[in-house]
Order: structure tokens, then C-alpha cells, then sequence
């Protein structure tokens, strides 16, 4: 059964929805071209590129299965999809922000707003009506931060990661209207109709995302340091621990650990008495 995957084709997700996918099995056989239509190396799953604004209806619509794309897309086009997760990369907050130099500064001050300049009027034209307010939303297509120096808007709403890009153009925020991060979604029916095949590409995008910043850490030791070996690397769930052939007297350590650990966690077991200790990637982790 035939799944098609919805990534966008350009823009700050592009690249890690791409490389998530290769990392995940699905290698992309027309990756370097980047065509509108990519064969994968699974022949049930192809990639489709496009905006990754227009991914949330196209899965909404059944164009495609599945898209990986922006929670805030997703709110602002109001369409009715099954989150499968949240894939927690790309954060960003969608936010009110206006001029250093301007009278607003607080959410009591918004209800002066004439004017709000932004990328997302549905959620804009939300968060003012849950304020009682109804000011004139201005839908633009880029560079929203020059409206209010151009006297189009009083105020903006906008995505921001760090603030840099508001503070280079001088605007603070007042508001944080909704926070996001990529997030992979499926359409209603193929999810019911194609579930299998759909968890198959789930279970492996989300086992590469579980296995980010881990490491597995094998090592021999003495039966008798076992105790102090199980303290230094408990892992996920627990040590593995296996006989080692010829060696009644030892055995064979196993355990996945955050990686910001391994250089404490070696140096404990050197100290310990571990022996041959390997610290290898991981590619996936499947719970």
C-alpha cells in the first residue's frame, strides 16, 4: 500500500526533515535533484516536496499521507489531521512584538492596537478576539518586521526562535501567542486505512530521535566489580550484562548513556577496573 510523504522543500526544516528520513531507512533516490516527486529505496513510500505551509492541507486533503511540518502551520490552517507526534526540533514561538521606541510595551497596551502586521492572521485574529480586541490584521507574505517602521502596522505578530532578528530591527515582544516545533502528521483515513504501514514510518522517524545524543558503552570487568559497574552506567533500562567465553570470571557490560556522560562514565570505570571499553554510535532506539 502506497504511502506518500509531505516534506517541505526548502526553508529551516527542510534539510532535518530530509536527513531524518535518511537516517530513518528511507532513503530518498532522487534526493540530489530534489524533483517535486521523490522514489524512496522502500518502494511503498515516496517524498513529495513542497511549501511547508501548504503541507498541513495537503495531508488534510489526502495529497499526501503523512508531512513533517510546523505545529504553527498546522494551527493557522485549521485543518483536521492526526498528530502521530511531536518530533521536537525547529522550535519557535509565534509572537506580538512592537517598536523599542513605541508606547506598547504590555498586553494592557494592545487594546490601543490598530493595526497588526503578520504571516498567521487566523492565529493573530484568535489571540486578539480572546482578548476582547479586533483590530485590522494585515496578512503579509515576508519581511513582517519593517510594517511598523513603515508606519503599515502598530504591531507584528512573528516566529522567533532566539529574538535576535526583533532586536536587530528593534522590536521587544509583549506576547507569546503560541509556541511550536516540527511536528509529523497523517491524514484521517490513510491513518486508519494505512495504519500499519504508517507506524512502521513512525516508530522508525521517532527510533532515530530517541537515539540522538546516546551512546552505547560496552566494557569487560571482574564478576566481583560488578556492583560498582551496575552504579557508574545504569543506562536506559538496566546494564546488559553476558558471560564472556573462557573468562568464568568476568563478564561483558552493556549500556546506552547520554553522550555529555561518556567522558565521567570511562574514566569511573577505568578507576573501577573495566576493561576493553568501547564507546559506540547508536543509530536508533526503538522502546
Amino acid at each position: 500500500m502506497k504511502i506518500r510523504i509531505a516534506v517541505p522543500s526548502k526553508g529551516r526544516i527542510s534539510g532535518p526533515a530530509v536527513n531524518l528520513l535518511e537516517k530513518a531507512g528511507i532513503g530518498l533516490k532522487d534526493n540530489s535533484s530534489r524533483k517535486l516527486f521523490s522514489d524512496t529505496f522502500d518502494p511503498d513510500i515516496s517524498v513529495m516536496f513542497t511549501r511547508a505551509s501548504d503541507i498541513p492541507e495537503y495531508v488534510a486533503d489526502g495529497a499526501a499521507d503523512i508531512g513533517i511540518t510546523g505545529y504553527d502551520l498546522i494551527k493557522e490552517k485549521k485543518v483536521d489531521v492526526t498528530q502521530l507526534d511531536d518530533l521536537n526540533f525547529g522550535k519557535t514561538r509565534l509572537v506580538v512584538a512592537a517598536p523599542e521606541n513605541s508606547s506598547f510595551k504590555t498586553i494592557d497596551d494592545l487594546s490601543n492596537v490598530k493595526t497588526v502586521a503578520t504571516e498567521f492572521p487566523n492565529l493573530t485574529q484568535d489571540y486578539f478576539n480572546n482578548l476582547g480586541l479586533n483590530p485590522k490584521v494585515l496578512s503579509l507574505s515576508g519581511a513582517t518586521e519593517v510594517a511598523p517602521l513603515i508606519g503599515v502596522a502598530d504591531v507584528i505578530s512573528d516566529l522567533t526562535s532566539t529574538g535576535t532578528t526583533l532586536m536587530m530591527n528593534h522590536l521587544h515582544e509583549i506576547d507569546t501567542i503560541l509556541e511550536s516545533s516540527v511536528v509529523l502528521i497523517a491524514n484521517n483515513d490513510s491513518y486508519h486505512n494505512k495504519y500499519d504501514k504508517i507506524e512502521e514510518i513512525k516508530m522508525g522517524i521517532l527510533g532515530v530521535l530517541q537515539a540522538e545524543g546516546q551512546k552505547l558503552i560496552m566494557a569487560n570487568a571482574h564478576k566481583k566489580d560488578l556492583d560498582k559497574i551496575i552504579d557508574v552506567m545504569p543506562g536506559l533500562n538496566g546494564p546488559t550484562i553476558s558471560e564472556i567465553y573462557g573468562k568464568d570470571d568476568m563478564v561483558a557490560v552493556n549500556s546506552v548513556i547520554n553522550e555529555t556522560q561518556v567522558f565521567k562514565t570511562i574514566n569511573k570505570l577505568r578507576k573501577i577496573g573495566a576493561m576493553n571499553i568501547l564507546v559506540l554510535p547508536i543509530e536508533r532506539i526503538l522502546e
